[in-house]
Formats: structure tokens, C-alpha cells, sequence
């Protein structure tokens, strides 16, 4: 049986706004206990409480047999692949500021549309999101030329998070094209969170990134993020996705990343570029325009609908 989705109602509307705030402002909880812990080692370890409240969730549901429906193989590359994500991620909070490494995380879009439209004929790109693919091009050149103007920032910080933004839009590609588009939202979760942790703790202790220094600011940051961020954001997400249109929530994912420039901005005192403010601005637009296609769509479709009925 097909759920039927629905129109964002204030309910929806209200969790997405939650929900933005919350991805809005990670990148600066990270950066705020990085004196204590690693950023990477910070994502690993908020990843492994994810992990292990997920699989005991599954196993109530599953039971043993839970690994046996075919989607270990794809599991283990979509979680590879978002542990690689946010192995960049933590590198570029280390490098360049949490407003830049919030924009270019986001710019994951334009990554996963080139992607399906190369490997699925019915997603190939329009002319609208060719000209939002160009546009963001423009503005990622126009960002990248003010690396290491403002203070706190560098050009190879911002490639760090640009290669996480595309590292992001393949992972949805992958999951899109395999068993894993099929599966419970809990279990493609699960599979990320657990590679994850295993990816950036090792990775953090190999690079002797290891140390951690307990004060009860960064205890109770860490443990807002594991909770909040890396197990009730996306559970929402995905329960979300469910009930509502995805072209709908989509819309506001667009409020994140200007979100979380505000919150570098006046929580951490972060300076922004002229050139980082005008291309950023020019990379949301792009994304915006790449993301307008189901948007367009859906309002055709209505259009006929509302045709044929008359």
C-alpha cells in the first residue's frame, strides 16, 4: 500500500523549522568544543551512540535476521561514503570557519543531480537546472577566491568541505540506485552512523587526534549533539519523508546553511569575505534552481489534474 504524501501542515512545518536550526548550528557546536576534542574525533564519537540506539531498535523489530535482506553490501558503501563526508567535514572545522564549511556542505544538490542524471535516463538535468548547476559553479570560483581573506579561514578548509558536499550528493546516488531505496529509513542510517564512527574514530586517533578534555561545556555539547543531532534530527527527517512531500521539505533545507553563516557570525564572531557573501549567495540560488524541478513538476501535474476534472 502507498502512503499517500501530503501538504506541509504546521506540524511539518514547525519540526522543519527545528530541524534547520539544529543542522544550522552543528557545525558551530563542533567548532565550540574543538579545544577539547577533535572535530573528527567529535562526529565519530556522537556517531557510535547513534549507532548502537539504532540497532537495538532494529533488532527489536528484526530480530537476527536483520543483515539477511541484501542490503550489506550497499549499506557498507553508502556508510563509507558518509564517513568520508564528515571526515572532511571535521578537517575543514579544523582549517576555515563554520560559515564556510556550512555553505559549501550544502551545495550535496548539485553533486546528486549530475549524478542521476548520468545513471538514470528519467532524471536527466533541464535546462533550469543546467543553468543553476552553471550559476553555482560561478559562485563556488567567486567563494573560493576569498579563502583565507577572513580570519579563521583557508582555501584548502573550504575544499575540504566542497569535496563533503560532494562526497554527500554521490552518497544519495548510491543509496537512490541500490536495495537501500527500499529499505527501512532506520536501517540506511544505521549503516552510516556505524561506518562513521568506526571511520572517524580510528581516523582520529591515527592522526593523534585522540585527546579529550572533559569539562562539562563540552560533555553536555557533545551529548546535545549525539540526541539531538545525529539520532532525533534524522529519525524526524525520515518521518517526515514518509508523510509530507519531499519536494515541500526540500524547499526548507535551503534555510540551513544561512542559518548557520547567522549563528558563525554572531556566536562565533566570524568575518565573512565579500567574495564568500556575493558567491555564497550565488550557490544557494543555483541550488535552489537545480532542487525546482519536482516543484515544477508537481505544479504541471496539478495543472493537468485540475484540467482533465474540468
Amino acid at each position: 500500500m502507498v502512503t499517500q504524501r501530503r501538504h506541509l501542515d504546521l506540524l511539518a512545518v514547525s519540526l522543519l523549522l527545528m530541524l534547520c536550526l539544529g543542522w544550522g548550528f552543528q557545525q558551530i557546536a563542533i567548532k565550540m568544543a574543538a579545544d577539547d576534542i577533535a572535530p573528527t574525533l567529535q562526529i565519530g564519537l556522537r556517531s557510535a551512540f547513534a549507532a548502537v540506539v539504532l540497532l537495538l531498535l532494529m533488532l527489536r523489530s528484526e530480530g537476527l535476521k536483520l543483515f539477511s535482506d541484501g542490503t550489506l553490501k550497499a549499506g557498507l558503501l553508502a556508510g563509507a561514503m558518509f564517513g568520508t563526508e564528515f571526515l572532511f567535514v571535521g578537517e575543514g572545522l579544523v582549517r576555515t570557519s563554520a560559515s564556510h564549511v556550512v555553505v559549501f556542505l550544502y551545495t550535496s544538490p548539485i553533486f546528486t543531480a549530475l549524478g542521476m542524471h548520468f545513471i538514470h535516463p528519467d532524471e536527466r538535468l533541464s535546462r533550469l537546472q543546467w543553468s543553476g548547476i552553471a550559476l553555482a559553479f560561478v559562485g563556488i570560483c567567486i567563494a573560493f577566491m576569498g579563502g583565507g581573506e577572513a580570519a579563521g579561514t583557508s582555501l584548502l578548509g573550504d575544499a575540504f568541505a566542497l569535496a563533503a558536499g560532494a562526497v554527500w550528493g554521490f552518497t544519495t546516488v548510491v543509496i537512490r540506485g541500490s536495495a537501500l531505496s527500499e529499505a527501512p529509513a532506520i536501517k540506511t542510517l544505521f549503516y552510516q552512523m556505524a561506518i562513521t564512527a568506526i571511520l572517524l574514530i580510528s581516523a582520529a586517533f591515527l592522526m593523534g587526534n585522540g585527546t579529550m578534555n572533559w569539562t562539562p561545556e563540552t560533555t553536555t555539547n557533545l551529548a546535545l549533539q549525539a540526541v539531538l543531532i545525529a539520532l532525533a534530527s534524522y529519525l524526524t527527517w525520515f518521518w517526515l519523508l514518509k508523510r509530507y512531500l519531499a519536494s515541500r521539505m526540500a524547499t526548507f533545507v535551503f534555510i540551513t546553511p544561512l542559518l548557520g553563516v547567522v549563528f558563525g557570525v554572531m556566536i562565533l564572531d566570524e568575518v565573512l569575505s565579500t567574495s564568500f557573501v556575493s558567491g555564497g549567495l550565488m550557490v544557494l540560488t543555483g541550488i535552489f534552481l537545480v532542487s525546482a524541478k519536482d516543484l515544477i513538476n508537481q505544479r504541471k501535474a496539478r495543472r493537468l489534474r485540475e484540467a482533465i476534472g474540468d
